[in-house]
């Protein structure tokens, strides 16, 4: 990274420029640090250090650091959301279920972006979105105090344009697609499996809803996606990453996942 900052800064001004435009519109990389948390959790201290973690993160290429701290706290504690936001200088994405506590946690830290998951405090991990529809009133009145608030907010859904829709009329500013179901169909049938994520892509697209992703995303199946649907604005990738990095090394591995998704 620093032997790019050196090459940059010599670089003419409309050269940078042109990068600059490249840059924003590219799919950014947020990495999930939530099992690297689960490992420091296994044994109690303070090893590996999930802040030193989510910094060579950023230094290693990632365009934001995602956690989703959950009620029983067996991975991300409520107390490392503060110290992260403290340090995180690219951006900072926090998931999680709208109760009380995690909603006075993200308006007291206020990340750039809040993402709205609808799960139960036992489930294991994300693994449906919202019924937009059922809980529109629910939802309004919640990305209402986090727009109030100056966050982003995006609600995780399912690759649905009826649930995108209604995303729009509860006031989001983006949805995250939940794409465990194309992960799972990627090896059967890849043209199937996406088709339902690009045409819920299209409508968001043509609604000025931004546009994310993530779930069981990975080395295998993440380039293809974002070829067909290259209007991505984020993917997040924890569990597949982390586990790269153990045979590829955390830097190695973030920069294997940026490749997939330049174009």
């Amino acid at each position: 990274m620093l032997i790019l900052q050196k090459i940059y800064s010599t670089l003419p001004k409309k050269v940078l420029y042109v990068l600059g435009k490249f840059y924003f519109m590219k799919t950014k990389l947020s990495v999930n640090i939530n099992k690297v948390a689960t490992i420091r959790n296994a044994r109690g201290g303070n090893n590996p250090d999930i802040l030193k973690v989510a910094k060579d993160c950023e230094l290693f290429g990632a365009d934001g650091i995602t956690v989703h701290p959950r009620p029983d706290e067996r991975h991300i504690r409520y107390a490392d959301v503060p110290a992260l936001k403290a340090i995180v200088r690219t951006e900072f994405n926090i998931e999680g279920y709208p109760s009380k506590e995690f909603l006075d946690l993200v308006l007291r830290v206020r990340p750039a972006q809040v993402t709205l998951v609808p799960d139960k405090p036992t489930q294991l991990t994300s693994d449906s979105g919202w019924d937009t529809v059922a809980e529109q009133e629910f939802l309004k009145d919640i990305l209402t105090d986090i727009r109030n608030a100056g966050i982003r907010s995006s609600l995780f859904i399912d690759a649905d344009v009826r649930m995108a829709e209604y995303a729009a009329k509860a006031g989001a500013d983006r949805v995250e697609l939940y794409t465990g179901p194309y992960a799972h169909n990627y090896a059967i049938d890849r043209e199937k499996a996406v088709a339902p994520f690009y045409e819920t892509a299209k409508f968001v697209k043509q609604s000025g809803l931004g546009l994310n992703a993530g779930h069981d995303l990975s080395l295998e199946n993440l380039k293809y996606f974002t070829d067909v649907i290259p209007w991505v604005d984020e993917v997040s990738i924890g569990h597949a990453l982390i586990c790269d990095a153990l045979y590829l090394g955390l830097e190695a591995t973030i920069a294997a996942y940026q490749k997939c998704l330049i174009k």
